[in-house]
């Protein structure tokens, strides 16, 4: 009789471990991830930013021009932003005094109209700034308090780390949707010529040794 009691016991015993196993293993993600590939990955969000400014057929007038310069660098104008204006009637010289502007911050100004809400006062012309900005929504994630994951998953904050350091450091947010396209003199292309430059040069090593004389005419 005793014997069926412990056998009883320890049957009760392993029962009420398995279901507390099985507790711990439906306590994770509703879907777990066991692969190494992170879920929370960045997005991509487009910005636009626009100034009116005063123009004529002879172009921007100074006040204008300065005002045009100080928002530029207020919105800290760089690579990756686009700026383009209003695809309404605007004379060739206000188009290059804006085209000037940009090019001070190392940008060439958009050939392509660029669309806005509303319409630009008259005798005013509408610059838009296109920014584009990444960033990881679902970062951090300390939903999984436990360390022990039973599910041989990963945690639920696996990869913001990566990820939101990744979109905090790309240049150009937009490379994270379809990477970096021909346009032209690209950056990496400007950086080649000197790595060219070098590789081209033949070495100083190759021509032979100036010869200077070590003796001197007497007085």
């Amino acid at each position: 009789m005793l014997l069926r009691h412990k056998q009883a016991a320890a049957a009760a015993l392993a029962i009420s471990l398995g279901l507390a196993l099985g507790a711990c293993q439906s306590g994770g993600p509703a879907q777990a991830n066991r692969s190494l590939n992170s879920v929370h990955q960045p997005v991509v969000d487009h910005r636009s930013f626009a100034l009116d400014v005063s123009a004529g057929s002879s172009g921007l007038a100074a006040p204008d021009k300065r005002r045009l310069a100080d928002w530029f660098t207020a919105m800290n104008l760089g690579y990756g932003d686009q700026v383009a204006i209003d695809g309404r009637s605007v004379s060739h010289a206000t188009r290059e005094d804006i085209a000037a502007l940009v090019g001070q911050h190392g940008l060439r100004l958009s050939d392509g109209a660029a669309a806005s809400e509303g319409v630009p006062p008259v005798g005013a012309v509408r610059v838009v700034i296109s920014r584009a900005v990444a960033s990881v929504p679902s970062c951090p994630n300390w939903e999984g308090r436990s360390a022990n994951h039973l599910g041989n998953h990963t945690s639920p904050n696996f990869g913001c780390a990566t990820n939101s350091n990744l979109a905090a450091m790309v240049a150009n947010p937009d490379h994270l949707i379809q990477g970096a396209r021909d346009t032209g003199d690209t950056a990496i292309m400007t950086s080649n010529k000197a790595i060219d430059a070098y590789r081209v040069r033949p070495p100083t090593g190759n021509q032979a040794l100036s010869t200077t004389a070590t003796t001197g005419q007497g007085n």
